[in-house]
């Protein structure tokens, strides 16, 4: 008996041993199943794309971000050490701020290194630029904010030096694949014009054209010189057209009048030069290659710029006079940042409100004609 006690003592002990190493066998692949299940991504419906900050992020004198962030309430932040600034964002309406930095290779890259970030789920979010540009005087005044589906590349191209143009022709520019500047035989562009969903565009517009915009009475001490241009003299207002992007920043009579004429062979005359910035083209590139795997909706990206200065002199002065007076600060900086923010925030406001409906399609100018 003693011998068949001992025997089942052992194996109540072998059985013992076996279930406790399952059980921490259980527990090991539980913690490798934790450690290697990756967080669920943060949701994000609008993505507020800006490119500068003057100094901090708040409480000093206003870039294109700060507003953003105070107003919309962008407090939790996300390192982003692989692009230029770190990320802000509100849990609670899933606004995502960014800064790209100046210049298309920042804008570009920067876009890049979110699309593809892991920490956020980017498929039903809506871009928006929201920044300052350039605006011509034969279109608009400075303060006035407009809306662009058209995004013509300004670098892209082949360029001679102005002393060695031939006198035939009109300029040193010309696009790649060409014989002269504005060859009628136009090659499909390759990275020189996209075109941004144009209903989606034309929706934020209609939605926006009545906002009241802010309209200082410094605005009116630069624009009375444009003495030639009526539309340079209006208050501002919201308007919509073409957007040039080029990473030099040019000035004057001559080059306004290429902008004007670039645009238009690039568009077919589809629409007028309005605004001229740096970053639209390699913004909208990356989020052209990232539609493709799936990562954000590219029919869901619209730009807004606010006329922070004019791209060519009045009369009276040169065009080095003028640019060198720009350069001192821009006249109508603090007026567009404001009303960049009064019409984008309504889209955002509109976008937020009515969730479920503008999460499944972007929204057409039908709709916003209907409300």
């Amino acid at each position: 008996m003693s011998v068949l006690l001992s025997r089942l003592k052992n194996q109540i002990r072998l059985v013992a041993c076996a279930l406790l190493l399952c059980m921490q066998a259980a527990t090991i692949q539980a913690d490798v199943a934790d450690v290697g299940t990756p967080p669920v991504p943060v949701p994000v419906r609008v993505v507020i794309i800006t490119m500068f900050e003057i100094g901090a992020d708040e409480g000093d004198m206003a870039g294109e971000f700060q507003l953003w962030k105070a107003r919309q309430g962008l407090q939790q932040p996300f390192a982003f050490p692989h692009s230029h600034h770190d990320l802000f964002y509100n849990p609670e309406t899933k606004v995502l701020g960014m800064v790209t930095g100046i210049g298309t290779a920042k804008s570009a890259s920067a876009i890049m290194a979110l699309g593809l970030d892991p920490r956020f789920d980017l498929r039903q979010a809506y871009w928006m630029v929201a920044g300052i540009a350039g605006i011509d005087p034969e279109d608009a005044s400075i303060g006035s904010v407009a809306w662009s589906s058209y995004l013509v590349d300004g670098d892209l191209g082949y360029e001679i030096d102005a002393r060695e143009i031939p006198e035939e022709w009109e300029t040193g520019y010309l696009a790649m694949r060409t014989k002269s500047p504005y060859d009628p035989v136009r090659p499909v562009p390759r990275g020189e014009m996209f075109q941004a969903n144009p209903q989606l565009r034309d929706w934020a517009y209609e939605l926006t054209k009545d906002v009241a915009l802010s309209n200082p009475p410094e605005l009116a001490l630069t624009s009375k010189l444009y003495t030639e241009h009526p539309n340079a003299q209006l208050p501002p207002f919201v308007l919509r057209g073409g957007h040039i992007a080029a990473m030099t920043f040019w000035h004057g009579a001559i080059m306004n009048d290429w902008a004007n004429k670039w645009v238009a062979y690039w568009t077919d005359g589809a629409t007028d030069f309005v605004t001229s910035g740096m970053e639209e083209t390699g913004t909208y590139q990356s989020l052209s290659y990232l539609d493709r795997i799936g990562r954000v909706d590219v029919d869901r990206f619209m730009v807004l710029r606010g006329g922070s200065n004019y791209t060519m002199q009045p009369p009276g002065l040169s065009a080095a006079e003028n640019l060198l007076r720009e350069t001192d600060g821009f006249a109508g900086l603090q007026a567009s940042l404001e009303n960049v923010y009064r019409v984008g925030a309504t889209v955002v406001d509109e976008l937020l409100a009515n969730w479920e409906t503008y999460a499944v399609a972007p929204p057409s100018v039908s709709a916003a004609v209907q409300q």
